[in-house]
């Protein structure tokens, strides 16, 4: 049988084929050898062009807490939004968008009042005519609660390449509170990421992280970001700063300072036994009238701190032995010749104190009666005097972790190569022991009371008490012993004595409480105007108050500071009426009752709950075993606050229920809210608050739903 497959048609047709591919093959590898060796710096080239250069990565900055964990300084992001009108017109969504126009216009009305529907239509038709592919929706940056609203508009709730709609995300630093403790936390650049001044700044480097790299590169007509080294976000540092102590001596200080029109006022709590600072107020009068945080006077201040030095001066001499108790000094009329200069008490025109014993020198701040104490006892050896006020500690550099802080200057008296002192003068040593010739900032002076408080440990003031990183503590700063005893235990408890006694009997009674006992000094001293002296351009004065309280068992001192022009000029009456308002209130805060210990199945167990932001509420309440009943996501930890009002569900539950919010040019409803929560939604506004009464929000000036004026300032009125 003969096969049908005709061998010389087909093999020279395959043979073709086979010698056409080898032909084809050897051409292939030619072609990719030739551009491996004699085109490679041709293709090289062509491949950087396809590959963008490593680009920086900001990571994510640290947010700044409370000692309770409350947000004092996040970053929050912030939005700007655009339109890609061609992108819409590429959809084929043209007809979309002239369907949806007027209602996309009447919801940007909505969400920004400040501009009209017409205004919207003009402005994004402009911008439609000209075909952008990135054109503005709104001037301004907006926050994320803003933008959700943005995108649910039509037409913008799309797909970017169906609508066009796209933004660009910021990260924008926010002090939650607003400017409450504002100095002490710092601030950053607008535009950049570089800490201002404050804890931003001290703790930068915590708070920054590291920048990640990425480079992008082309792959098929289309860039992908390609990272070579992730970035590592930023630490949360943990203040010791109370938001609640702070916004008492804020407001308690402001209202004095108002009252006596006064230039500047400082208010700093220390918490006796860590040397916490739990609040800082630094009030600087503007040129419109209104106290703002302008500089840290608390740490920078090198003022002369006058009577509330005396203290210092007497337990250096009750700790040499040179005077005891039972000591009597006589003052005279209240006038006493020193060296050529006149010593006056402050009743020198009411005949004066006469004959006063060591305590009563401190109970009516007699300038007479210590300074003859110390210069009867130290003129031979003023170096003995001024190195015992150095073992206060009161010359010792605290290293307050804020730029500009500064130590106290104290002179030492220096002798020359005759034996002759250089520096010094014999009217040095009595002026000193009265808070003059001394330059000390009020953070110095609070240290050495919280140090009498403190039993005679002298304590570094703290700011920070540890570093966290995702819930974690990564870094922790204990407290910080300077000095394990700065004077005999005998002394240290005579002079607690005395102190207590000045409020009780002398000229600070203004300071006491009914409540607790308090211990203290107040102070009065001219400021000096350098070369000018004392008297020149009129007379301003520096007055204070220092103490601890409660004055039996220690738990908090306190100093307030204020400058002001002209009589009067009282340290007790003045100073004195602020620490008792900080005094008080703190105690009073302080009074906790364990809700377990109070729990009672008969009762209504469930507490009341302000309007305000409801995430913190249900955080407390969660804690308290109180059941809610949240109709949101989110957690109390993101920083986002969800406001809101509460309703009690039955004895043992309580309903959160979210209100919707205006936008951020109008005027909120604060109804309903404590002042905290108040302060919050106004000044993150832009608007001033004003604020008397104490309790929940029942009158506001300013009518909720009308748009923010600029300088506006609202009166809120709390019962």
């Amino acid at each position: 049988m003969s096969s049908k497959f005709d061998h010389k048609k087909v093999m020279p047709r395959y043979s073709a084929i086979a010698i056409i591919m080898t032909i084809f093959a050897i051409a292939v590898v030619g072609k990719a050898l030739y551009i491996m060796t004699a085109k490679h710096d041709y293709w090289m080239k062509v491949a950087e062009r396809q590959k963008k250069d490593s680009v920086t990565v900001k990571p994510n900055r640290g947010n700044i807490l409370s000692c309770t964990g409350q947000l004092m300084a996040s970053s929050l992001p912030e939005f700007k939004v655009f339109m890609d009108f061609k992108a819409l017109k590429d959809a084929e969504n043209d007809s979309l968008w002239d369907a949806k126009q007027d209602s996309i216009c009447l919801c940007l009305h909505q969400i920004f009042p400040n501009l009209s529907e017409s205004d919207f239509k003009k402005h994004l038709t402009e911008g439609r005519a000209k075909m952008s592919r990135h054109w503005p929706v709104y001037p301004k940056r907006v926050d994320y609660n803003t933008f959700t609203e943005i995108k649910d508009i039509p037409v913008f709730r799309l797909k970017p390449y169906q609508s066009g709609f796209h933004w660009e995300e910021y990260n924008a630093r926010t002090r939650t509170y607003g400017s409450l403790a504002g100095r002490t936390i710092g601030a950053m650049y607008g535009a950049k990421d570089t800490a201002r001044f404050g804890l931003e700044l001290s703790y930068d480097s915590i708070l920054r992280g590291t920048n990640g790299i990425v480079h992008r590169r082309k792959v098929r007509n289309k860039f992908l970001d390609i990272t070579d080294t992730p970035p590592i976000d930023g630490a949360d540092i943990v203040t010791t700063i109370d938001v609640s102590m702070q916004d008492l001596a804020e407001r308690s200080l402001i209202d004095e300072l108002k009252e006596i029109n006064a230039n500047v006022g400082v208010a700093i709590v220390m918490d006796v036994p860590t040397g916490d600072i739990k609040a800082i107020v630094n009030m600087e009068k503007c040129f419109d009238g209104e106290y703002r945080e302008i500089h840290n006077h608390a740490v920078s201040d090198l003022l002369e701190p006058g009577s509330v030095f005396k203290p210092a001066s007497i337990l250096v001499a009750l700790d040499d032995g040179v005077v005891d108790t039972t000591y009597h000094v006589e003052t005279g009329g209240g006038i006493w010749p020193m060296y050529g200069r006149e010593m006056k008490d402050h009743n020198w025109r009411k005949g004066g104190y006469g004959m006063l014993t060591l305590a009563q020198t401190l109970w009516y701040s007699s300038n007479i009666g210590v300074s003859r104490i110390i210069d009867d006892h130290y003129r031979n050896n003023p170096e003995k005097f001024v190195k015992g006020i150095y073992r206060t500690g009161l010359h010792d550099d605290l290293k307050i972790p804020l730029v500009g802080a500064t130590p106290a200057r104290i002179r030492m008296p220096h002798r020359n190569k005759n034996g002759q002192y250089d520096n010094w003068a014999k009217t040095s040593l009595p002026w000193m022991s009265i808070g003059y010739e001394t330059q000390i900032p009020p953070i110095s002076t609070l240290t050495f009371y919280n140090t009498i408080a403190n039993n005679g440990k002298m304590m570094r003031p703290r700011f920070v008490s540890k570093v966290m990183k995702n819930g974690e503590t990564i870094m922790e700063f204990p407290p910080e012993v300077m000095r394990q005893q700065i004077a005999k235990e005998k002394s240290i408890k005579e002079l607690q004595t005395i102190l207590e006694q000045v409020v009780s009997l002398g000229l600070g009674k203004k300071a006491g409480s009914p409540n607790f006992k308090v211990a203290g000094k107040t102070g009065t001293a001219q400021i000096s105007k350098g070369a000018g002296g004392y008297k020149s351009g009129g007379t301003s004065y520096l007055i204070s108050f220092a103490g601890y309280f409660p004055a039996d068992a220690p738990r908090y001192s306190c100093i307030v500071c204020i400058q002001k022009s002209g009589l009067p000029a009282s340290g007790g009456t003045m100073c004195g009426k602020v620490f008792h308002e900080i005094s008080e209130g703190i105690m009073a805060q302080s009074l906790k009752v364990d809700v377990k210990d109070a729990r009672d199945s008969a009762s209504v167990f469930v507490p009341d709950v302000k309007a305000g932001n409801i995430l913190a509420a249900n955080y407390v309440l969660s804690h308290l075993g109180i059941k809610t009943n949240a109709n949101w996501s989110g957690s109390y930890a993101d920083g986002n606050p969800i406001w809101g009002k509460a309703e009690r569900v039955g004895n043992h539950s309580i309903k959160l229920i979210r209100e919707k919010q205006y936008g951020k040019t109008i005027v909120p409803d604060v109804t309903g809210m404590g002042a905290r929560d108040a302060i919050y939604n106004m000044e993150s506004r832009g608007i001033k608050t004003q604020i008397t009464g104490r309790g929940k929000v029942v009158k506001q000036s300013l009518v909720p739903g009308t748009v923010i004026k600029k300088g506006v300032v609202c009166s809120i009125v709390l019962e």
